[in-house]
């Protein structure tokens, strides 16, 4: 279709939902009809400068960039969840309601250092990682394709096909004899579990990392808790919803059936449309009707996981540890549109079991400068969850046992950051040919000086806050006149003592570190399982979560079953 046959398209289209728009019913009131009549306007105005443009504008414009623009200006008038996608966009949010791309590849996450691609993480089981290709791999080929200094996303291109199709895949591996190495792969389907890992920890609790609500959701739930139920040992179980951004709302039902009585109501959505307005209840008979069981949250558990801790907690089900969720209490569905695209729209919003709204953010209410203020505690809801707790709307879940994450220090993030970890992991897994379990491989005193050694101290960009608070003291001691000899010498021997060094501040920070170090080598031998079960042994939430559950008259206390 030529740009003249679009835009002309484009504005016939406009005229007619003008005039279908300004079309009123009887029964229509006022309001309805003004608003209706705006839309109309304003249809007609943009149809009218999209013609003018193509007519008088002096250079060529550019129909897709011009319309894109437009399109993203007008839905970020209303919410971040309500999105435009075009024919080649819709992979991407395929790939986010079923876990599966559209595409063939190696299976391996690339990232970007210093102008080039190297491997970042392959992923268990895909043809990457079956053909040997390791995390800091530099890729320089792909095919004939001298890839030295391509972007990541230019060697991604390279990298994908269509599956069944053989590509070549020359990389230098560092801190080996023979660097230069090439493997032959054949591109493959891809798939992201929703479920990275689950297993039985310390023999009697069964924990399940969900990270996304997808169509295989459910299934691969229900793999884990069968093999719980198999196991006699399993006494509670913990399902860990942090990280989890949502995805689909049925996913999230299917999976509280396993939780909860059959028929169960879990949750009700309305919105402007009568046809939003559904009440969800479990459909099947549960696995795990009354184990111990909590749930673990944080700042970036939203979406289908606060569906799913949510009904939880209102019916009493399970003990909420962590942090305060995200406040999420929006459902979109997506609206096919012409030439393949796809608008994915917020049609309702849902309601837990205490009729609770959890959504954080009013974007019906913008401040002046259009940005959006989370809802006060002060002005939230009082609810009641199955056995009379009080819960809260608004602002997300607040969790039963709240936990305090703590924060890595600046060194440690200066580390990660300038890849020294990373590149330390690469050298270990290079070479020692295997660690002991995730469970029990820890960071010795000889590994974490190998460590240190291997830290470029003339390289390392260290924040240098003391010094530079020193220094900025002295200039104001001057400024102001007290630079006398006694402050002179009494600067000249804080100086000393105050001053950078690198061996001291690694050694400040050992413990942050070497749990760094830990999940990173672990992720080079057991790939993403390997790196959750080592974090596991230190993870606060974990513990608190065996310590309540492990607890039965505290646990039943807390979710108000016992006074």
């Amino acid at each position: 279709m030529s740009k003249n046959t679009f835009l002309t398209l484009l504005v016939v289209a406009g005229i007619v939902l003008s005039g279908l728009t300004g079309v009123k019913a009887e029964s229509e009131s006022p309001h309805k009809q003004s608003h209706d009549a705006a839309v109309a306007r304003n249809m007609n105005t943009f149809s009218s400068i999209v013609k003018n443009l193509e007519m008088y504008y002096v250079d060529t414009i550019r129909p897709k960039e011009a319309f894109d623009a437009a399109i993203e200006a007008m839905l970020s008038t209303v919410d971040p969840y309500t999105n435009y996608y075009d024919s080649e966009a819709r992979a991407e949010l395929t790939k986010m309601t079923t876990g599966e791309y559209d595409y063939g590849g190696i299976g391996s996450f690339i990232m970007e250092r210093n102008g080039s691609s190297y491997i970042s993480g392959p992923m268990e089981g895909a043809p990457a990682a079956n053909a040997g290709l390791k995390s800091g791999d530099w890729i320089i080929k792909v095919d004939s394709v001298d890839t030295r200094h391509y972007s990541s996303a230019d060697v991604t291109k390279l990298l994908r096909g269509t599956v069944g199709t053989p590509v070549n895949v020359t990389v230098n591996r560092p801190f080996v004899t023979d660097s230069i190495l090439t493997f032959n792969l054949t591109r493959a389907k891809l798939t992201d579990p929703s479920v990275p890992y689950w297993g039985v920890i310390d023999g009697n609790t069964g924990y399940i990392r969900l990270t996304s609500f997808i169509s295989g959701t459910a299934k691969e739930v229900k793999e884990a808790l069968e093999a719980f139920k198999a196991d006699p040992n399993v006494t509670q179980i913990v399902l860990d919803l942090r990280g989890n951004g949502g995805g689909l709302l049925e996913s999230a039902v299917d999976v509280l059936g396993y939780f909860l009585p059959k028929g169960t109501e879990v949750l009700r959505t309305k919105g402007k449309d009568a046809r939003t307005e559904k009440t969800y209840k479990t459909t099947h008979t549960p696995l795990f009707p009354d184990i111990p069981l909590a749930v673990l949250i944080d700042g970036g558990s939203a979406s289908s996981s606060e569906i799913t801790a949510g009904a939880l907690q209102d019916l009493d089900r399970a003990v909420l540890i962590g942090s305060r969720s995200y406040g999420k209490g929006l459902v979109q569905q997506p609206v096919p549109l012409p030439y393949d695209g796809l608008l994915k729209v917020t049609v309702a919003k849902y309601y837990i079991p205490s009729g609770r709204l959890i959504q954080a953010l009013d974007y019906s209410h913008r401040n002046p400068d259009g940005t959006v203020a989370r809802t006060p505690d002060s002005l939230t809801n009082v609810y009641k969850t199955l056995h009379g707790r009080e819960v809260r709307d608004g602002g997300g879940l607040s969790p039963d046992i709240p936990v305090e994450w703590g924060q890595y220090s600046r060194t440690t993030y200066n580390l990660v950051r300038d890849f020294s970890i990373f590149d330390f992991a690469n050298r270990y897994a290079n070479t020692h040919s295997s660690i002991s379990d995730p469970a029990t491989f820890t960071v010795t005193d000889e590994i974490f000086e190998e460590f240190k050694n291997s830290v470029d101290s003339t390289n390392f960009k260290s924040d240098r806050i003391c010094e530079e608070m020193l220094r900025q003291l002295r200039e104001t001691v001057e400024k102001e006149g007290y630079m006398s000899e006694e402050t002179k010498a009494a600067l000249e021997t804080l100086t000393p003592l105050l001053k950078h060094n690198l061996d001291t501040e690694l050694n400040a920070h050992r413990d942050e570190i070497a749990d760094y170090i830990e999940g990173e080598i672990a992720e080079r031998y057991y790939f993403t399982k390997g790196k959750i079960r080592q974090e596991l042994k230190r993870d606060p939430a974990f513990k608190k979560a065996k310590e309540i559950l492990s607890d039965p008259a505290a646990l039943s206390k807390m979710l108000g079953k016992t006074k």
